[in-house]
């Protein structure tokens, strides 16, 4: 508890911007995606240097911080469970997985999965069994197929690029403007590694893409290649 005060001391001195305009940011605005979230008014590099303050904080005091009504306090405890991964042996980090997995539902803005999915759920399923990113895709929390992609973020870095396209493949009819946006990043992502397959991806699915998702996807493409795609969209449409 002492630890936790702290901690709320240490943000509530480093307020740096307004409430509201974080909050526009993430639509927090009646009816919006991120309505339910509330702002303290601190920057993310800030949160992020507290966060190697308290690098051992305990779990206990983990789980309150994860399920504050205030964003940063969750992104806060984020970042420390993402140092701690990072520097835990395969038993902890199996530990800090499972924590992490049991507070999905406190994962609920796009800032909260894009700075923690890949680096925890991600980092820890690299090497091992995949298949929960279809559930995680097939879910009803919009959130939850936010991570589902975004988690291959840490596959696209080591050059396993085979989830991104499958579970892009599975969301290719999401009715989520977040979901659109995040996945023609990870294919973008991909396809600097290899944008062969990129390319063999796009001219299979590219008539069914979102506008949006197409558009993210091909971001980097030589001007004539990104109208062509955009063509072939128009022309279904």
């Amino acid at each position: 508890m002492k630890t936790l005060i702290k901690i709320r001391e240490k943000l509530l001195q480093n307020l740096s911007t307004s409430t509201l305009s974080g909050a526009a940011f993430c639509k927090t605005g009646p009816g919006s995606y991120a309505e339910h979230d509330k702002f303290m008014g601190i920057n993310v590099p800030t949160v992020r240097l507290i966060a190697q303050d308290f690098i051992d904080l305990d779990h206990a005091s983990l789980s309150q911080l994860i399920a504050s009504e205030f964003n940063e306090e969750r992104l806060l405890a984020l970042f420390i469970l993402i140092h701690q991964y990072n520097k835990a042996e395969t038993l902890e980090q199996a530990i800090i997985y499972t924590f992490y997995m049991d507070n999905l539902r406190h994962i609920n803005n796009w800032n909260l999965v894009d700075s923690s999915a890949h680096l925890i759920l991600g980092a820890h399923i690299h090497n091992a069994d995949k298949t929960m990113l279809i559930t995680l895709a097939q879910s009803r929390t919009m959130w939850e197929r936010r991570i589902a992609i975004v988690a291959t973020w840490y596959f696209i870095k080591k050059n396993n690029l085979e989830w991104t396209f499958k579970i892009s493949e599975l969301l290719l009819s999401d009715s989520h403007d977040l979901i659109h946006k995040a996945v023609g990043w990870m294919l973008r992502e991909a396809g600097k590694k290899n944008l062969a397959q990129l390319i063999t991806f796009l001219d299979q699915h590219a008539t069914k893409m979102p506008r949006t998702m197409l558009r993210y996807a091909i971001e980097k493409f030589p001007e004539t290649e990104r109208k062509k795609y955009l063509g072939l969209k128009q022309k279904v449409l």
